[in-house]
């Protein structure tokens, strides 16, 4: 076959995919099912490494996708955040433990007040894509103490 047959070919039906696809819900600040939650222990806690531990509780429903519990650490300044890990979760409607452990490099975090977000997120397929669905989102003040 030709090459300009076959790149109007391919173009027509990447097209065609995008047509086809189910549109993303065109309100993404609509408020989460209230049977999804997340929580987030008072205290953390910092290895002398530098390794820190999150942990607290979730619930979620009507996953399609891969889903997961991600955590982000920030102190003294809203600039700088550090991704503690993630971790896979099961959206059965039922109450759940999380934690997440990794070592932020360079660890400037000290132990003390902390900021700490944890999100509920699922790659949610649209059409071809997988993109975020948000399915419950908290930000807490903890405090981060040795391991």
């Amino acid at each position: 076959m030709p090459l300009r047959p076959a790149l109007a070919t391919a173009a027509f039906a990447a097209l065609l995919l995008l047509v086809a696809a189910p549109s993303a819900p065109a309100d993404s600040s609509a408020p989460a099912d209230p049977k999804e939650t997340v929580t987030i222990d008072s205290v953390g806690r910092m290895a002398a490494d530098g390794t820190v531990t999150l942990s607290g509780t979730y619930r979620c429903v009507d996953s399609v996708g891969p889903v997961f519990v991600s955590s982000s650490i920030g102190q003294r300044s809203e600039n700088y955040r550090y991704s503690i890990g993630g971790t896979p979760a099961v959206c059965d409607g039922k109450l759940h433990r999380w934690e997440n452990t990794s070592r932020p490099s360079p660890t400037t975090l000290k132990h003390g007040k902390a900021d700490v977000e944890a999100t509920i997120v699922e790659l949610h397929p649209v059409g071809i894509l997988p993109l975020p669905r948000f399915h419950a989102l908290l930000k807490e003040d903890i405090t981060l103490s040795k391991a």
